[in-house]
């Protein structure tokens, strides 16, 4: 049996020089050279430049008559005994490049039906009229969409693949967070355990003290009622003792027996005292303290679990002229009157706002913003991104670097891509601001309560700054830690 190899080759000298495919009804032209009959028809068909002109031989370029076709029967039967060869020596390698109708070998692509053709297929009537072409020339359009495509999922893989490495960077950040939490959980209940048993014990004592003195008060009781008890027993024995006898023994100083009987009065003893009472009663007093040594240590405990404490002071190098600043740069009021404040590249310009000091480029910090809206007006209360437009408009939103918070007078709104109003159970009149910088939290909570009020979400790639802006006469803030 014929190698693969010796196939192949054998049918790389019966291949049609037009479609370089396999002849099929292969023809013989006045030079000698063969094609396919289909092929060379179609290459007769093409107008040239002169239609007076002779045809020429694809191959030689020797004139030949379009008329002149001579079947090669010959080669015709050669061609076939190596189609044979080539099934029988890679058997199945070739099926899916025969037409399944006609047996033939497909080299063409219709475009309008998307269907590939053999020679039979391209001569039937319903394709004269569709764009066909040779299955390589076919295929470099949908190769250049097939690249064109694989660049745009390639890009949409490597963004999925940076989100996928931004949010494992910060579940490390968040696994390193809870095991701190775990240790200063473990210190503070520690400490916590060491001063319950010091109040267990305070308590238990003062409690035996309560024993003993009931138990004493008792005992003085339990003597005061049984004197009592004596007497009216001898009392009563007399006074038995005198109705038993005859009238003239019971007439015998019967006033004076009467009068000592009826003036003798019945103390009415207390077995617990006022005082003591009242110690009893007080008790709970004692616990207190130790309710309010509880409530600051939850207090110290969730805020040593949350974030540390940040000392904001306010820049007037960026505070807009109507912003008064105290002294100490920690409170700001607003005020129609413009200070005589020089025009430097960080100061606002048109939105009445100030920044902090500083700045963060990492960490969790948190500061409390105390708010004063008595007379009406507006506060802005977040962080700002460091390149945040200090000069013209200042849009109050995320896509600006802006994650803030507007406390107005009745309600409160979240400043996102589109401002939010939030329904909250009490209007805030001290926030609290936490900044999260590796999670990339900005979180608000009302400081008196304990509400959440809002969390952005953001990704922090430059240092940002605790920002504040005033709206309205007399309305003014302050920060502290």
């Amino acid at each position: 049996m014929a190698s693969a190899a010796s196939v192949t080759s054998l049918a790389d000298e019966v291949n049609c020089p037009i479609c370089q495919g396999t002849l099929r009804e292969p023809v013989t032209i006045d030079c000698g050279h063969n094609f396919c009959r289909g092929c060379l028809t179609r290459y007769c068909e093409i107008p040239g430049p002169d239609p007076e002109e002779a045809l020429t031989c694809p191959l030689c370029k020797e004139p030949f008559r379009p008329g002149s076709f001579r079947p090669n029967w010959q080669l015709a039967s050669v061609v076939e005994n190596i189609e044979r060869l080539k099934l029988v020596s890679t058997p199945g390698s070739d099926e899916e490049d025969i037409c399944q109708e006609h047996g033939e070998k497909i080299y063409f692509f219709c475009e309008d039906d998307e269907t590939q053709l053999c020679v039979v297929c391209r001569e039937a009537w319903g394709h004269r009229a569709h764009t066909v072409r040779f299955l390589e020339d076919a295929a470099g359009p949908y190769r250049e969409q097939i690249q064109k495509c694989l660049e745009c999922l390639r890009k949409e893989r490597e963004e999925i693949q940076r989100i996928q490495s931004r949010e494992n960077e910060r579940i490390q950040v968040l696994l390193g967070q809870v095991a701190t939490k775990r240790q200063k959980v473990i210190f503070e209940f520690a400490h916590l355990s060491q001063f319950l048993e010091e109040q267990q014990s305070v308590l238990l004592a003062q409690l035996e003290k309560l024993d003993a003195d009931i138990l004493k008060q008792q005992d003085d009781f339990d003597v005061l009622v049984s004197e009592e008890i004596s007497r009216f027993s001898s009392l009563i024995s007399e006074l038995e003792e005198k109705n038993g006898r005859p009238a003239r023994g019971l007439l015998t100083d019967i006033r004076s027996t009467l009068i000592r009987c009826e003036t003798r009065k019945c103390r009415k003893p207390e077995a617990v005292s006022p005082e003591l009472g009242q110690r009893i009663r007080d008790f709970p007093q004692q616990a207190i303290p130790l309710q309010r040594k509880m409530k600051m240590f939850l207090e110290k405990l969730c805020f040593e679990l949350d974030y540390e404490p940040a000392d904001i002071c306010l820049d007037p190098q960026t505070s807009h002229p109507k912003l008064l600043l105290s002294e100490d740069q920690r409170r700001a009021q607003f005020s129609y009157k413009w200070q005589n404040s020089p025009d430097n590249p960080q100061r606002f310009d048109r939105a009445t706002c100030v920044l902090a000091h500083g700045g963060f480029t990492e960490g969790r910090h948190t500061w409390l913003v105390k708010v004063d809206l008595a007379h009406g007006g507006s506060c802005t209360v977040g962080v700002v991104s460091e390149d945040v437009a200090r000069k013209g408009e200042l849009r109050l939103r995320p896509e600006e670097g802006v994650w803030a918070l507007r406390l107005a007078w009745g309600f409160v709104s979240a400043l996102g891509s589109f401002p939010t109003r939030l329904a909250l159970g009490e209007q805030p009149r001290q926030v609290r601001v936490s900044l999260d910088y590796e999670v990339g939290w900005v979180t608000f909570v009302n400081a008196v309560s304990q509400e959440p009020i809002y969390t952005f979400t953001a990704s922090f790639t430059q240092k940002v700054f605790p920002f504040f802006g005033l709206w309205g006469r007399g309305s003014s803030f302050s920060v502290s830690s």
